[in-house]
Protein backbone atom coordinates (compact mmCIF):
# COMPACT_ATOMS: atom_id res chain seq x y z
CA UNK A 1 0.00 0.00 0.00
CA UNK A 2 1.12 3.74 -0.75
CA UNK A 3 2.49 5.43 2.21
CA UNK A 4 1.03 9.26 2.15
CA UNK A 5 3.19 11.53 4.05
CA UNK A 6 0.43 13.23 5.29
CA UNK A 7 -0.80 10.08 7.47
CA UNK A 8 2.24 9.73 9.21
CA UNK A 9 1.61 10.95 13.42
CA UNK A 10 5.41 11.92 13.78
CA UNK A 11 6.09 15.68 14.21
CA UNK A 12 7.01 17.92 11.25
CA UNK A 13 10.23 19.13 10.74
CA UNK A 14 11.23 22.58 9.32
CA UNK A 15 12.93 22.59 6.11
CA UNK A 16 15.59 25.17 5.00
CA UNK A 17 14.36 28.70 4.04
CA UNK A 18 14.26 28.18 -0.22
CA UNK A 19 16.14 31.49 -0.55
CA UNK A 20 19.72 28.88 0.42
CA UNK A 21 21.61 26.47 -0.30
CA UNK A 22 22.31 23.82 2.69
CA UNK A 23 23.98 20.71 2.30
CA UNK A 24 25.37 17.82 4.72
CA UNK A 25 26.28 14.41 4.93
CA UNK A 26 24.83 12.34 7.87
CA UNK A 27 24.72 8.56 9.16
CA UNK A 28 22.02 7.69 10.55
CA UNK A 29 20.76 5.10 12.60
CA UNK A 30 17.39 3.25 13.80
CA UNK A 31 14.34 5.39 14.91
CA UNK A 32 15.71 8.28 12.07
CA UNK A 33 12.98 9.72 10.18
CA UNK A 34 11.95 13.13 9.12
CA UNK A 35 8.68 14.45 8.08
CA UNK A 36 6.50 17.56 6.93
CA UNK A 37 3.17 17.30 5.87
CA UNK A 38 3.18 20.16 4.10
CA UNK A 39 6.43 19.30 2.49
CA UNK A 40 9.75 21.82 1.53
CA UNK A 41 9.57 25.71 0.34
CA UNK A 42 12.59 24.50 -1.33
CA UNK A 43 13.73 21.05 -3.48
CA UNK A 44 16.18 18.29 -1.57
CA UNK A 45 18.67 16.10 -3.51
CA UNK A 46 19.60 13.37 -1.47
CA UNK A 47 22.75 10.33 -2.69
CA UNK A 48 22.89 7.50 -0.41
CA UNK A 49 26.58 6.21 0.21
CA UNK A 50 26.29 3.31 2.31
CA UNK A 51 22.80 1.52 3.73
CA UNK A 52 19.08 2.59 2.42
CA UNK A 53 16.93 4.80 3.36
CA UNK A 54 12.95 5.12 2.10
CA UNK A 55 11.82 8.49 0.97
CA UNK A 56 8.06 8.91 0.18
CA UNK A 57 6.34 11.76 -1.27
CA UNK A 58 2.70 11.68 -2.17
CA UNK A 59 1.57 8.61 -2.83
CA UNK A 60 4.75 7.64 -4.57
CA UNK A 61 7.83 5.98 -2.53
CA UNK A 62 11.35 4.60 -3.25
CA UNK A 63 14.02 2.38 -1.45
CA UNK A 64 16.93 4.47 -1.67
CA UNK A 65 20.34 2.40 -1.69
CA UNK A 66 24.22 3.31 -2.38
CA UNK A 67 25.03 5.28 -5.22
CA UNK A 68 20.93 6.03 -5.95
CA UNK A 69 20.13 10.05 -6.05
CA UNK A 70 16.40 10.73 -5.71
CA UNK A 71 15.26 14.11 -5.61
CA UNK A 72 12.25 15.78 -4.34
CA UNK A 73 10.96 18.81 -5.34
CA UNK A 74 8.88 21.26 -3.49
CA UNK A 75 4.93 21.72 -2.23
CA UNK A 76 4.66 18.11 -2.15
CA UNK A 77 3.97 16.16 1.57
CA UNK A 78 7.06 13.89 2.20
CA UNK A 79 8.59 12.42 4.38
CA UNK A 80 11.96 10.21 4.78
CA UNK A 81 13.10 7.89 7.14
CA UNK A 82 15.71 4.43 7.78
CA UNK A 83 14.38 1.60 5.33
CA UNK A 84 12.57 -1.46 7.02
CA UNK A 85 15.57 -3.74 7.63
CA UNK A 86 18.90 -1.70 7.29
CA UNK A 87 21.10 -0.51 10.17
CA UNK A 88 22.32 2.53 8.73
CA UNK A 89 21.65 4.94 6.29
CA UNK A 90 24.84 7.29 4.94
CA UNK A 91 23.47 9.90 2.30
CA UNK A 92 24.57 13.54 1.34
CA UNK A 93 21.30 15.82 1.13
CA UNK A 94 21.24 19.90 -0.06
CA UNK A 95 18.00 21.77 0.14
CA UNK A 96 18.15 24.86 -2.37
CA UNK A 97 15.92 26.15 -5.01
CA UNK A 98 16.62 23.96 -8.52
CA UNK A 99 17.98 25.83 -11.32
CA UNK A 100 15.65 25.47 -14.38
CA UNK A 101 17.57 22.86 -16.81
CA UNK A 102 17.51 20.48 -14.42
CA UNK A 103 14.17 19.80 -14.48
CA UNK A 104 14.28 19.22 -17.82
CA UNK A 105 17.61 16.44 -17.15
CA UNK A 106 15.22 14.98 -14.28
CA UNK A 107 12.36 14.39 -16.18
CA UNK A 108 13.10 11.07 -17.26
CA UNK A 109 13.60 10.16 -13.90
CA UNK A 110 9.92 10.80 -12.24
CA UNK A 111 8.21 8.23 -10.77
CA UNK A 112 5.59 10.54 -9.62
CA UNK A 113 4.52 13.51 -7.62
CA UNK A 114 7.71 15.38 -7.87
CA UNK A 115 9.50 12.35 -7.00
CA UNK A 116 12.61 11.98 -9.33
CA UNK A 117 14.97 8.80 -8.82
CA UNK A 118 17.80 8.32 -10.47
CA UNK A 119 19.25 4.81 -10.31
CA UNK A 120 21.48 3.45 -11.02
CA UNK A 121 24.41 5.67 -11.17
CA UNK A 122 27.38 3.64 -12.64
CA UNK A 123 30.14 3.05 -9.92
CA UNK A 124 32.50 4.63 -11.81
CA UNK A 125 30.57 8.04 -11.68
CA UNK A 126 30.34 7.55 -8.04
CA UNK A 127 33.97 9.22 -7.41
CA UNK A 128 33.03 12.16 -9.40
CA UNK A 129 30.05 12.68 -7.22
CA UNK A 130 31.48 12.26 -3.70
CA UNK A 131 34.09 14.84 -4.80
CA UNK A 132 31.28 17.04 -6.11
CA UNK A 133 29.43 16.49 -2.36
CA UNK A 134 32.78 17.38 -0.70
CA UNK A 135 33.42 20.38 -2.94
CA UNK A 136 29.99 21.64 -2.24
CA UNK A 137 30.14 21.73 1.28
CA UNK A 138 33.96 23.15 1.33
CA UNK A 139 32.59 26.04 -1.07
CA UNK A 140 29.50 26.65 1.22
CA UNK A 141 31.67 27.57 3.78
CA UNK A 142 33.52 30.34 1.84
CA UNK A 143 33.55 33.69 3.58
CA UNK A 144 34.50 35.36 0.05
CA UNK A 145 37.68 36.20 1.43
CA UNK A 146 41.13 34.32 0.41
CA UNK A 147 40.44 31.11 -1.89
CA UNK A 148 37.91 28.66 -0.84
CA UNK A 149 38.96 26.27 1.41
CA UNK A 150 39.60 22.50 0.12
CA UNK A 151 36.97 19.74 -0.36
CA UNK A 152 37.46 16.55 2.24
CA UNK A 153 39.05 13.31 1.08
CA UNK A 154 36.27 11.10 0.00
CA UNK A 155 34.93 9.16 2.13
CA UNK A 156 34.55 5.63 -0.12
CA UNK A 157 30.72 4.98 1.04
CA UNK A 158 31.97 5.17 4.83
CA UNK A 159 30.46 7.42 7.59
CA UNK A 160 33.60 9.19 7.80
CA UNK A 161 32.58 13.08 7.98
CA UNK A 162 29.38 12.38 8.53
CA UNK A 163 27.42 15.31 10.82
CA UNK A 164 28.51 17.75 8.76
CA UNK A 165 26.45 20.54 7.64
CA UNK A 166 27.21 23.86 5.91
CA UNK A 167 25.15 27.22 4.76
CA UNK A 168 26.01 28.93 2.04
CA UNK A 169 25.12 32.60 3.06
CA UNK A 170 27.26 34.43 0.38
CA UNK A 171 26.15 34.95 -2.82
CA UNK A 172 29.69 33.86 -4.31
CA UNK A 173 29.34 30.74 -2.08
CA UNK A 174 25.78 29.97 -2.73
CA UNK A 175 26.60 29.73 -6.79
CA UNK A 176 29.64 27.81 -6.33
CA UNK A 177 27.68 25.21 -4.21
CA UNK A 178 25.17 25.43 -7.27
CA UNK A 179 27.82 24.42 -9.72
CA UNK A 180 28.68 21.62 -7.92
CA UNK A 181 25.03 20.57 -7.69
CA UNK A 182 24.51 21.28 -11.15
CA UNK A 183 27.47 18.89 -12.37
CA UNK A 184 25.55 16.51 -9.90
CA UNK A 185 22.63 16.72 -11.54
CA UNK A 186 24.27 16.60 -14.96
CA UNK A 187 26.23 13.54 -14.63
CA UNK A 188 23.55 11.52 -12.55
CA UNK A 189 21.22 12.12 -15.06
CA UNK A 190 23.11 11.62 -18.16
CA UNK A 191 25.02 8.28 -16.82
CA UNK A 192 22.19 6.62 -15.40
CA UNK A 193 19.47 4.42 -17.24
CA UNK A 194 16.76 6.46 -17.78
CA UNK A 195 13.19 6.15 -19.66
CA UNK A 196 12.82 4.03 -22.32
CA UNK A 197 14.30 4.51 -25.72
CA UNK A 198 11.26 4.65 -27.39
CA UNK A 199 12.71 4.41 -31.30
CA UNK A 200 13.91 1.05 -31.09
CA UNK A 201 17.46 1.57 -31.49
CA UNK A 202 19.62 -1.20 -29.85
CA UNK A 203 21.29 0.59 -27.35
CA UNK A 204 24.68 -0.64 -28.01
CA UNK A 205 24.02 1.25 -31.45
CA UNK A 206 22.82 4.21 -29.28
CA UNK A 207 26.39 4.27 -27.15
CA UNK A 208 28.24 3.72 -30.26
CA UNK A 209 26.47 6.71 -31.55
CA UNK A 210 26.97 8.45 -28.70
CA UNK A 211 30.60 7.78 -28.94
CA UNK A 212 31.24 9.13 -32.18
CA UNK A 213 29.35 12.21 -31.35
CA UNK A 214 31.41 13.06 -28.10
CA UNK A 215 34.76 12.56 -29.82
CA UNK A 216 34.87 12.31 -33.50
CA UNK A 217 38.58 13.31 -33.97
CA UNK A 218 39.28 9.45 -32.49
CA UNK A 219 41.09 6.72 -34.34
CA UNK A 220 37.18 4.75 -34.46
CA UNK A 221 37.22 2.17 -37.23
CA UNK A 222 34.23 -0.22 -37.42
CA UNK A 223 36.57 -2.91 -34.97
CA UNK A 224 37.05 -0.75 -32.23
CA UNK A 225 33.82 1.25 -32.21
CA UNK A 226 32.16 -2.79 -32.08
CA UNK A 227 34.34 -3.67 -29.48
CA UNK A 228 33.45 -0.88 -27.47
CA UNK A 229 29.83 -2.43 -27.24
CA UNK A 230 30.72 -6.32 -27.62
CA UNK A 231 29.62 -6.25 -30.89
CA UNK A 232 31.60 -8.40 -33.81
CA UNK A 233 32.94 -5.82 -36.60
CA UNK A 234 30.25 -7.63 -39.68
CA UNK A 235 27.33 -7.84 -36.63
CA UNK A 236 27.93 -3.92 -35.19
CA UNK A 237 28.16 -3.02 -38.90
CA UNK A 238 24.87 -4.54 -39.93
CA UNK A 239 23.04 -3.18 -37.12
CA UNK A 240 24.42 0.37 -37.16
CA UNK A 241 23.57 0.49 -41.32
CA UNK A 242 19.77 -0.81 -40.41
CA UNK A 243 18.31 0.83 -37.72
CA UNK A 244 20.70 4.16 -38.28
CA UNK A 245 19.85 4.19 -42.27
CA UNK A 246 23.86 5.21 -42.52
CA UNK A 247 27.24 2.80 -42.39
CA UNK A 248 29.39 3.51 -39.29
CA UNK A 249 32.05 5.32 -41.24
CA UNK A 250 29.76 7.38 -43.23
CA UNK A 251 28.39 8.66 -39.40
CA UNK A 252 31.70 9.24 -38.35
CA UNK A 253 32.56 11.49 -41.87
CA UNK A 254 29.25 13.12 -40.90
CA UNK A 255 30.31 13.90 -37.12
CA UNK A 256 33.89 14.87 -38.03
CA UNK A 257 32.94 17.36 -40.63
CA UNK A 258 30.39 19.07 -37.92
CA UNK A 259 33.42 19.45 -35.39
CA UNK A 260 35.38 20.51 -37.82
CA UNK A 261 33.01 23.08 -39.07
CA UNK A 262 32.06 24.09 -35.07
CA UNK A 263 36.01 24.58 -34.88
CA UNK A 264 36.34 26.75 -38.27
CA UNK A 265 33.33 28.66 -36.95
CA UNK A 266 35.19 29.16 -33.17
CA UNK A 267 38.62 29.16 -33.22
CA UNK A 268 41.54 30.37 -35.22
CA UNK A 269 43.52 27.55 -35.76
CA UNK A 270 45.05 27.34 -39.20
CA UNK A 271 42.53 24.49 -41.55
CA UNK A 272 45.71 22.39 -41.34
CA UNK A 273 45.30 21.63 -37.41
CA UNK A 274 41.54 21.64 -37.85
CA UNK A 275 41.75 18.91 -39.98
CA UNK A 276 44.18 16.49 -37.62
CA UNK A 277 41.85 17.93 -34.74
CA UNK A 278 38.58 16.36 -36.30
CA UNK A 279 40.25 13.09 -36.93
CA UNK A 280 41.56 13.68 -40.97
CA UNK A 281 44.77 12.76 -41.66
CA UNK A 282 45.35 14.68 -44.94
CA UNK A 283 44.35 18.38 -45.18
CA UNK A 284 43.88 17.72 -49.13
CA UNK A 285 41.42 15.14 -48.77
CA UNK A 286 39.97 17.06 -45.39
CA UNK A 287 39.62 19.65 -47.85
CA UNK A 288 38.21 18.09 -50.84
CA UNK A 289 35.59 16.19 -48.56
CA UNK A 290 34.54 19.11 -46.86
CA UNK A 291 33.82 21.45 -49.81
CA UNK A 292 30.98 18.46 -50.87
CA UNK A 293 29.35 18.84 -47.87
CA UNK A 294 29.33 22.49 -47.47
CA UNK A 295 29.75 23.85 -50.78
CA UNK A 296 33.15 25.84 -50.27
CA UNK A 297 36.75 25.08 -49.26
CA UNK A 298 37.41 25.11 -45.43
CA UNK A 299 39.18 28.53 -45.44
CA UNK A 300 36.20 30.25 -47.78
CA UNK A 301 33.81 29.00 -44.78
CA UNK A 302 35.44 30.89 -42.29
CA UNK A 303 36.03 33.79 -44.13
CA UNK A 304 32.53 33.79 -45.29
CA UNK A 305 31.33 33.54 -41.33
CA UNK A 306 33.36 36.60 -40.21
CA UNK A 307 32.04 39.00 -43.55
Amino acid sequence: MPVRAEELPEAAAPSPPPGLVTVGRYDQGPGYRVSRPRGADSWLFTWTTGGAGRLAQGATGIRAGAGDLVVLGPGVPHHYALAPGAGRWTFWWVHCQARAAWTDWLRPHALGDRLYAVTPVPAGVGDRLEQAFRRMLADARWTGEGAPPPAGEPAGGTAAGAGQVAVAHGAAARELALCSLESIVLLSTATARGAADRSGVDPRIRRAEARIAADPGAPHTVRTLAAGVSLSASRFAHLFSRQLGQSPMRALLAARLLHAARLLEATDLPVERVAAAAGFSSPFHFSRVFRRRYGVPPGAYRAGLRD
